[in-house]
């Protein structure tokens, strides 16, 4: 079979994929599992994988699924704590002395908070947090779900404290070899890797500026009783202003701090100036916006935790500060087990997974139990418990509800993820072929030739797609940028950066992103009507990242020391 058959081979689950549920709008508990299938037979019968490297990935994918969804589970207990003690009726109060405009709450919200989230923790939690938090608020559980994806785009890449760069790019490029031809030519690993990560920040800042605005348009266009853009364009400058507080301070910590904190300082920064400016009405419009009511809303805007949260008895009322207080413990926690190495080795040093499964070299899984953000959810829970002074039978209560929602969520997940290690780990085959998502990397490039920069984030995307994120995807392709980079003559570091930055947009469309956020807030088996609304921020992601990356390349010819020493 020659290689654009076998390329072409590895896209058909991605394709099945989105058919069964953008088309044909299959819930994904259904859809997963058909495509799971496919690539299992596609792996083994056209990549000439081993049956035990199959069931290895397989098992490694399950591995990896316990621990996704215990982040799920701790973010979803948090809110159903918060219901039962009350919190989330003080949130909603505080929300109105700030504005009772849903636009500027989903700007503060799910953007600025969403944003600190993704740079502590990553890994799907901004909007397993944001998405039931803006449900609690009063918005419908479908919007919650498409808005809290639209967070994880610029924030991403400088996730967990720097993660898909530290780790996916610092991992996925040929370290050792970059290293001697960089000293060879009076340079350094640390300097290129420093580049790679400027460009990445800066090129996220120039799409990040809109980004607010687009989510809120997208919100107020599907969501809103009149479903007019003209609704979302009327906040327009307060949105940009939410922008550019964010993504100022986010370029500036990308290009002279590194990659650990610019998206936790551009939050921090971006709260501390927007919501002063929206209590002062600064750039407002006149008239607030608000969704319809309640009882007008389609069946599919409902998730089944919207719903319960309305059965929430009064209780002795509990002040803002301390109804913020768990989220507040929550993001300090995340920083101080994510930023400071001893902490961080102390917590995962309890950990079990099984290593090299079934013999398989390289094929591992661990779950870090304190480490991962479920733990961390758990410990802001049982710290609610004592602050919010609740009864016992409160927190069975909420126990209880979330355990319950998790069940759903598991079922598709156990499909889902496991389908991504198969692709992931087809590099090692009898058939001596690369990796899949590498042969569909390489139908993209081969297709586009020296326009391929402009296609470079999508394929960084299509890796995320695949992956749900972006430090796998980094891993996954990083070293083949580099080198269709040195192919065309043009910028490795250019290159690499336009693949990290698809990457982070890629997280947009990710379906076990998507069955994750969708699980908090009660709405699984409606994935793809989630997926035919983010299609949209991600289209307008990739298209201004890959213009941006052939106006650097072509328009003002940014090098690095590898291209100028071998032009």
């Amino acid at each position: 079979m020659n290689q654009t058959l076998l390329s072409l081979l590895a896209f058909s689950p991605l394709v099945l994929a989105g058919v069964l549920l953008v088309g044909f709008r299959w819930p994904a508990k259904y859809a997963m599992p058909v495509v799971f299938l496919l690539t299992a037979a596609i792996g083994l019968f056209a990549w000439d994988m081993s049956l035990t490297r199959v069931i290895a990935s397989s098992l490694q994918g399950l591995i990896l699924t316990a621990a996704i969804l215990w982040i799920i589970f701790g973010a979803i207990l948090l809110l159903n704590t918060l219901k039962h003690s009350g919190g989330i009726s003080a949130i909603r109060r505080g929300f109105s002395g700030i504005s009772p405009d849903r636009r500027v709450q989903a700007l503060i919200v799910a953007w600025l908070f969403g944003c600190f989230i993704e740079g502590a923790s990553g890994f799907g939690t901004p909007a397993a947090v944001a998405a039931p938090l803006m449900v609690a608020l009063g918005f419908p559980a479908l919007a919650a779900v498409v808005v809290g994806m639209m967070v994880q785009s610029t924030p991403v890449s400088f996730g967990a404290v720097g993660t898909p760069i530290l780790v996916g790019v610092g991992a996925g490029l040929d370290k050792t070899g970059l290293s001697a031809q960089l000293i060879s030519v009076g340079s350094d690993w640390d300097t290129f890797f420093q580049l790679i990560t400027s460009r990445v920040a800066i090129t996220h800042g120039l799409c990040g500026i809109l980004m607010p605005l687009v989510m809120v348009m997208v919100m107020v266009r599907f969501f809103g009783k009149n479903q007019s853009w003209k609704e979302g364009l009327a906040i327009a400058p307060f949105a940009i202003f939410t922008g550019v507080s964010f993504v100022v301070p986010y370029m500036a910590a990308g290009v002279f701090l590194g990659p650990e904190f610019p998206s936790m300082i551009g939050a921090l920064v971006g709260l501390a100036i927007v919501v002063p400016a929206a209590k002062a009405g600064f750039l407002l419009p006149r008239e607030q916006w608000d969704f319809a009511d309640p009882k007008d809303w389609p069946a599919e805007w409902m998730g089944s935790i919207q719903m319960k949260l309305d059965e929430v008895a009064g209780k002795a009322p509990i002040s803002v500060p301390m109804a913020w207080a768990p989220y507040l413990i929550l993001a300090l926690l995340l920083v101080i087990t994510r930023a400071f190495p001893e902490v961080k080795a102390t917590l995962m040093a309890f950990s079990f997974g099984w290593k090299d499964i079934l013999g398989e070299i390289g094929i591992s899984g661990t779950l870090e139990p304190i480490y991962l953000p479920g733990g961390i959810l758990c410990i802001v829970v049982l710290l609610t418990y004592f602050l919010h002074r609740m009864r016992f039978a409160e927190l069975r209560a909420a126990v209880s509800e979330s355990s319950r929602t998790l069940l759903g969520a598991g079922f598709v997940l156990i499909f889902t993820i496991p389908m991504v290690r198969i692709l992931i780990n087809s590099g090692v085959n009898g058939a001596d072929l690369v990796s899949m998502p590498v042969a569909m990397a390489k139908l993209v490039a081969d297709s586009v030739g020296a326009v391929y920069p402009f296609f470079a984030p999508s394929v960084g995307a299509l890796g995320a797609f695949i992956a749900g994120s972006n430090t796998v995807s980094n891993l996954m392709l990083a070293q083949f940028q580099f080198n269709t980079a040195t192919l065309l003559s043009v910028s490795g570091a250019m290159l690499v950066a336009a693949q990290s930055v698809g990457a982070a947009a890629g997280n947009m469309i990710a379906i076990h992103n998507v069955v994750a956020a969708s699980a908090t807030v009660g709405m699984l088996g409606r994935e793809g009507i989630t997926l035919r609304k983010t299609i949209l921020p991600t289209l307008y992601y990739l298209i201004l990242a890959g213009s941006l990356t052939m106006l650097a390349l072509y328009g003002l010819g940014i090098s690095d020391p590898l291209v100028a020493a071998n032009p």
